[in-house]
């Protein structure tokens, strides 16, 4: 307008009812905003089915002083988004190898387990169990096999049982790998009750099914598999980092199972084991 009718900019902005000081004032950003950027975007392009709360989560984790709303504006302004869908991808890997509901209570109150099927590049199935522990919302295990029977459920539990304890519940489906008569007898002979759902009520083991939900969408989907062993390895390195990185939304975005250094002094006790699992002198005997 000052160039094309001739006027002065006083005059110009008074007309607008703009203020002059935006004609000349440039915005100016701290170094600190382009390495948040930078920050957020690099996490954005590692955990892509992150929104921009966990990348807060993650970012204070990291040592920043930010909260979820500057993220947001960020977010927003780089055009980051989670894509509805994702292609898989394959991996080049190196020689290096590089009911009524009883609700949880406290740890190891009420397990839950459930299963979750996918496959490797050449069609043949995978089948895993998922183990979590309802309470603390840690995945206690998932074991990957072609075929899943319930001797393997048996066996999984017992090595969770001799390295967590035992809970005083397990919760599942009516699958027939669980209604088992010999999984139900040896639960039963070492204390440990169990709750199945109704059938066609998957809500009722919610807290699975959350878990094998974000299995799927943040790991499964992404990932070609070629043999059982890769699967193995990326499935667990994924376990791992959930349990011990992924903020958890319903934990005030917190990690289930953040990794803690034990003191050497407080490690063993006289008889060998380790003090922070007593378990370790339980003996259970699979049948």
């Amino acid at each position: 307008m000052v160039e094309t009718l001739h006027v002065s900019e006083r005059r110009a902005c008074a007309a607008v009812g703009q203020v002059r000081s935006t004609q000349w004032r440039r915005p100016a950003r701290s170094d600190e905003e382009k390495a948040l950027t930078e920050a957020i975007i690099a996490l954005a392009t590692e955990y892509g089915r992150y929104g921009y709360r966990r990348i807060t989560a993650l970012l204070r984790a990291q040592g920043w002083r930010v909260n979820h709303k500057r993220v947001a504006r960020i977010w927003r302004r780089e055009g980051l988004k989670v894509p509805a869908k994702q292609p898989k991808r394959g991996r080049l890997w190196l020689n290096d190898g590089s009911c009524i509901r009883l609700r949880p209570r406290y740890r190891h109150h009420v397990w839950a387990y459930d299963f979750v099927q996918d496959k490797t590049r050449d069609g043949r199935k995978l089948r895993m169990l998922t183990v979590i522990d309802e309470h603390s919302r840690e995945c206690l295990a998932i074991e990957i096999q072609r075929r899943l029977r319930s001797q393997d459920v048996l066996e999984t539990m017992a090595d969770l049982f001799l390295t967590h304890g035992m809970p005083a519940h397990i919760r599942s489906d009516n699958g027939p790998e669980f209604i088992a008569k010999a999984l139900r007898d040896w639960l039963k002979r070492v204390g440990v009750k169990t709750l199945f759902i109704e059938p066609g009520s998957p809500w009722e083991n919610g807290y699975n099914e959350s878990f094998n939900g974000k299995l799927r969408d943040e790991c499964l989907n992404g990932e070609m598999f070629y043999s059982l062993r890769e699967a193995h390895i990326i499935i667990e390195r994924w376990r791992q980092h959930y349990n011990r990185v992924r903020p958890h939304s319903s934990l005030g975005y917190r990690p289930p199972a953040p990794q803690a250094i034990i003191p050497a002094d407080q490690l063993y006790t006289t008889g060998g084991f380790r003090a922070d699992c007593p378990s370790q002198n339980t003996t259970l005997k699979v049948t």
